[in-house]
Formats: structure tokens, sequence, C-alpha cells
């Protein structure tokens, strides 16, 4: 009995120790006497400075604008001021502090905005907010500020308005996170050079660089990469970080560059199988193609679909229209020639025929050009002839002469 009674009081010891040791965490179902308004989670980059925006309020109307001295001290890792003193990383009545911060925020005024400089991975960690005065001690054991050191900088987001279309008139936006104002990104991107680089306050206290264009989008905006840069300055302006987002623009438009062809060809012989093809683009992507046939007593309907087989019996005009939610678009007319097989055969004889005649004549009258008499190529002079026709004259006289004398 007695052994049991000690082993209780063993148990009984250790509960209360760790009730004790834990500080029993604050418990947040009640009222605490302390609140502040900061966010939750905030992310920084190391070798550069956090702005964390701060309020702060006591229960039952606890008022600190009073002669007295007030101070507010930064606590980590565990909202137990008394604890462990090295999670005392800032107080506000003391010159010299573990960390490099500093309360821009009027206490008096319920604002313990403070600026986190110098900033390292190992700042990494939950911190909490204390306010002491002369009648008033108590820690915002409820409302931890979570931050995130890291070496990479945070990517900028690209805001593209959704389902545009054609002729639309939009906005496109590239944030950045902010964490230290006083040294703010630097935002580029593809759709203009050297933007203006506005830095707003969020509704939360913390701050965000942004840059805008309007745009009013043609169907060649459609996959359009955009890329935004954002250049954080680091270590006092020595270096920089910078990272990318890319994001694609997508925009919906009615058909585009419509166009029609036959296969095999334009010109075929009667009975011969074609196929008349509709192509188009569009986005959404082209939801019905119409066939039609033209004539001098208006267009009819022939087909429905992107290709249109036919037995040739006859020429036509045809044409197709593509259409989508957006609209439609008509392409250029064709034209089918049909002719009969011998008809066919016979022109096209006919033809190579007056081809080869054309050929020959040209051969003859070159041929004969060239051997022509020495005469007709080289006309002799007056003189030369002279002398020829007169002894072409003596030669018939003595041709006469002999003709004539007895044997």
């Amino acid at each position: 009995m007695f052994g049991t009674k000690c082993v209780n009081m063993d148990l009984l010891g250790m509960l209360l120790s760790v009730l004790l040791v834990s500080g029993a965490s604050a418990d947040c179902s009640k009222t605490p006497e302390l609140i502040i308004t900061a966010p939750k989670k905030m992310e920084a980059l190391s070798g550069s400075c956090l702005m964390i925006p701060c309020n702060f309020s006591g229960k039952s109307g606890e008022t600190f604008n009073s002669r007295g001295s007030i101070y507010g001290v930064w606590i980590k890792n565990d909202s137990r001021f008394g604890l462990n003193s090295n999670n005392v990383i800032f107080n506000s009545s003391r010159t010299i502090n573990k960390y490099p911060m500093k309360i821009t925020g009027n206490l008096r005024q319920t604002n313990c905005t403070t600026e986190f400089s110098n900033l390292t991975l190992t700042h990494t960690d939950t911190y909490y907010f204390r306010i002491e005065t002369e009648g008033f001690k108590a820690t915002a054991a409820c409302d931890l500020v979570q931050i995130s050191v890291k070496d990479s900088a945070p990517r900028p987001v690209v805001q593209i308005p959704g389902d545009v279309k054609e002729k639309d008139s939009v906005t496109i936006t590239c944030s950045a996170l902010t964490p230290c104002p006083h040294s703010p990104p630097k935002l580029t991107w593809t759709l203009q050079q050297e933007p203006h680089t506005n830095i707003e306050r969020n509704t939360d206290g913390t701050f965000t660089a942004k840059i805008q264009e309007t745009v009013t989008l043609t169907d060649s905006h459609d996959g359009l990469n955009i890329s935004c840069w954002a250049t954080y300055p680091v270590n006092g302006g020595r270096d920089v970080r910078t990272a990318e987002t890319r994001e694609t623009l997508r925009v919906s438009y009615a058909p585009k560059d419509t166009s029609a062809s036959i296969s095999p060809s334009a010109w075929v012989s009667a009975g011969t199988w074609v196929n008349l093809s509709c192509s188009s683009r569009a986005r959404p992507p082209v939801s019905s193609f119409t066939w039609f046939e033209s004539s001098q007593h208006g267009a009819t309907t022939v087909s429905e679909g992107a290709v249109y087989s036919l037995n040739a019996t006859q020429g036509g005009v045809y044409y197709c229209v593509a259409a989508n939610a957006l609209g439609n678009q008509t392409s250029p007319r064709i034209q089918l020639l049909v002719g009969g097989g011998t008809q066919q055969g016979a022109l096209v004889g006919g033809i190579i025929g007056a081809v080869v005649l054309i050929c020959v004549v040209v051969a003859v009258w070159w041929l004969k050009s060239k051997h022509q008499s020495p005469q007709t190529q080289f006309p002799q002079s007056p003189k030369i002839q002279l002398l020829n026709n007169l002894r072409q004259q003596k030669k018939k006289l003595f041709i006469t002469e002999r003709s004539t004398s007895p044997d």
C-alpha cells in the first residue's frame, strides 16, 4: 500500500513538472492578455531585410499612451519569457541585442512594426512579441510569426485574366513579394522595356512590387510566352539575386486562314474520284466544316466535314465555311474542271501535233538558209558582175559559132 502511494506521488510530481516546464502552452481558448495583428507566415531573403507589420492590444481596454516607460520584446522559439533568457533576441530597453532588429512603430500608439535586417538562414524560426510597461507585462503567446529565410529569391507571379478572347482589352500583371520595402526588387518582362515598378501596400501591412501592361488581344497573342524577372539587391546592394516566372497566354479566336484544296488535281477526267479538303485554325478548334457549290442560281450546301469526296461527272465551283463558338470564316473559291477521256486525249494530241509541225517548219527553214549559193549569200560588186556577164555572152557566142560551122 505504501509502495503504491509512493508511485502515485512520483507520477503526480512528473505531471506537475511537465506542466510547469511546458509553460503549459498558452490556453488560446481564453482571451489572452496581449494580442498582436501581424502576418502568421513571412518569407525573407538572406542578405536583405524584413519588415514585420505589427499592431497590438491588451485585454480589458489596457492603454499604453501614459508617460511611463514602454518596451517591446521579441522572443524566438518559445513564448515563455522567463524560461530561457537566450530566447530573448531583442528588447528595446537595451542598446545591444542578439539580433539586428529595430522597432520602427510607435509603441504608445500600439504599433509594434519591426525591421529585421542582415538576415541569414539561421534566423528562420518562430517569433513572439511581448510588451512591458510599469503596470503591464504580457506576451502574445497565441500570435506567433513564422519567419522563413531563404538564399533563393522568391519567384514573381504573372497574372493573366482567364477566358480571354480576341479584341478583349486585358491588363497583365507581374508582381513580386517585397519583404524589405527599403530595397525593393526590380521587375522586368518581355511585354515592354524598362517598365515602371510600383510598390503597393497590402491590407496586412506587407508590400508588393508590381508592373502591368494593358493589351488589346488578337489571335497572334495566342501561345505568347510572357517571362518576368524579379531582381533583388542583397548585401547592401553589392549583389543581386534574380528569379524568373514564365506564363503562356491563351487567346480564343474565330477561324482564321481558312482554305480549300482539290486532290489529286483541279482538272480531271469524268468519273474520277476527287477529295475537296478544308483547313483552318481556331481556338477553340473548328467545330464544323460546311461545303457549298456555287452557281449562277446561288450557293447550295453539298456536304459537312473537313473532306468532301465526290465522283466528278461535271465541273463546278466550290468553297467551304469553318466555324466555332466565336464565329466563322469562308474560304476562297476553287474550281473543278472535268473533261471526257477521248476529247481530252484528242485535245492533247492536237496540241502535240501543232508543236511538232512548228518544229519541222523551223528546221527546214534553217537547213535551207544554211545551204544557199555563195552568190546569194555574198552579193558581187557591179564590176565583177559585168565581167561575169561578158564571159557568159562570149561563151554563148563560141558555142553558137561551133554549132553553125560546116563539118
